[in-house]
């Protein structure tokens, strides 16, 4: 993390003043974590400045090098530092929210502001040791076309991480590699619909990018009410349909969570008509406030479709993702595929089974997790500083906050005042099927933002508000 004498850059490392008081009782680490964020909150440390190495950081405040090792290591976690080998500890360059090219619907793109995760916190270097192992390690004979059912190593190392992890009940001849869960969605709704099905129930609201993805496969989506509880099965026992699209763990973007009751109610619904569950379970690794809950797809594996990827705990880039099919699908599911794109990339599948298989994968989400909380918990403390107008709900588990805004409320008139004020945010309405009936809400995705970064950014969202509220007042 010190290394200088490679680095690229010309400028030497910056002095840095951080008081020390050795008769205060908050320890030294402390000490200098605090003083090193105030540093940067304040601008005297401005994004990016190169850090003294942290022996010599220790050495010029006479503190052990492991004091300054973990106060760097606390302040990268929180999102002021950043490191990288060759290169140095830096302060880190925040893109203030008005940088961000603003989306014009229906692009896929505008999904992200939602739910990415912080690309910072990818674990680059296990990544590059295992990748330059699984490079190593295979033979010329394996260096053609890929298995398009996946990776034999990648499926087994799944399979069992899925089942202790998630509850998930499959085995490697029942996984299916692809490019992330919306290949799998796509690929499922292909071989659907070859098989005669014509109509699929999706959540209402739901992720607006996969209703879109459904309906370009030629199958009619029918919008299937959500409310605290999850879907209505209800509902759906009225309904015509082949199969289901549910997130039971964190339904996007409310953050409802299917109730123990529904999930027997799901699966018995789908066990009686012969049809299946297509289960989203984008980011049940990311939990803060309440149990896990397993997968519904350990219920009954004959009928539900569990279907994850790395975008949401790794990063988009990997374009990986993974299917648990039913023994009936897996054939004509792997012959979409083979046709789709001849099958993923090996090596990146060889170097994800290396990291699932030593624990590094565990070990990742074990490391952001809190990280991801303190910015969960930064948001929800701003916007009851800032904007107490606001509900903000489905906070206890992902990287985004659903948030309600005041009845009568115009959204998209707030979120281009927001704008305008530096804050890039997702509107609520376009995940509705019919967006003239969405009350008034944004989601704010939180993930990429350092704690110190959310006050101002809810703040820029709660004065747009504000002022809104003047001009048609007056």
């Amino acid at each position: 993390m010190d290394k200088q004498t490679n680095s690229t850059h010309s400028e030497f490392p910056a002095d840095v003043l951080v008081p020390l008081d050795r008769s205060a009782p908050r320890r030294l680490r402390e000490q200098v974590e605090h003083g090193l964020r105030a540093a940067v909150q304040d601008g005297r440390l401005a994004a990016g400045t190169l850090l003294p190495p942290s022996r010599a950081l220790a050495g010029d405040l006479g503190v052990s090098r492991s004091v300054i090792v973990e106060a760097y290591r606390n302040l990268i976690a929180d999102g002021y530092l950043v490191a990288r080998r060759g290169s140095g500890t830096r302060v880190r360059d925040v893109a203030p929210a008005d940088s961000i090219e603003p989306l014009s619907a229906p692009t896929a793109a505008a999904r992200f502001v939602g739910g990415l995760p912080d690309t910072g916190t990818f674990p680059r270097r296990e990544w590059y040791r295992h990748y330059r192992a699984a490079l190593a390690g295979t033979p010329e004979c394996r260096l053609t076309y890929p298995d398009p059912q996946g990776a034999p190593e990648l499926r087994a190392a799944l399979a069992g991480y899925l089942g202790r992890v998630r509850g998930v009940r499959t085995a490697p001849e029942t996984m299916v590699i692809t490019t992330g869960f919306t290949q799998a969605l796509v690929l499922l709704c292909r071989v659907l619909r070859a098989r005669g099905a014509k109509r699929i129930a999706v959540e209402d609201p739901c992720f607006a990018f996969h209703r879109r993805a459904v309906e370009r496969t030629g199958i009619h989506v029918v919008p299937a009410p959500v409310d605290d509880d999850g879907i209505d099965v209800a509902w759906l026992r009225e309904q015509q349909v082949a199969a289901v699209l549910v997130a039971p763990a964190h339904s996007y973007p409310t953050g409802a969570v299917l109730s123990p009751q529904r999930r027997g109610e799901l699966v018995r619904w789908a066990q009686r008509h012969d049809v299946l569950v297509i289960e989203d379970d984008y980011d049940a690794e990311f939990r803060y406030d309440r149990a896990p809950a397993g997968a519904v797809q350990g219920l009954d594996p004959e009928h539900v479709v569990y279907a994850g990827g790395a975008s949401k705990t790794l990063s988009p880039a990997l374009r990986l993702g993974w299917a648990a099919v039913p023994k009936s699908l897996v054939s004509d599911l792997v012959q979409e595929k083979f046709f789709d794109d001849m099958g993923s990339g090996l090596l990146e599948q060889l170097a994800l089974a290396r990291l699932v298989e030593d624990g590094g994968f565990t070990r990742h989400l074990r490391r952001v997790r809190p990280i991801y909380r303190g910015r969960r918990d930064a948001a929800l403390k701003a916007l009851a500083a800032h904007f107490p107008e606001a509900t903000p709900t489905g906070a206890a588990a992902g990287r985004h906050v659903y948030v309600r805004l005041p009845p009568g409320t115009d959204e998209n008139g707030l979120l281009d005042d927001a704008r305008a004020r530096g804050a890039l945010v997702e509107g609520a309405a376009q995940h509705w099927a019919d967006p003239e009936r969405a009350a008034p809400a944004f989601v704010l995705g939180y993930g990429r933002f350092a704690e110190h970064a959310l006050p101002g950014l809810i703040a820029a969202i709660a004065a747009a508000h504000r002022s809104r509220n003047s001009r048609q007042q007056s």
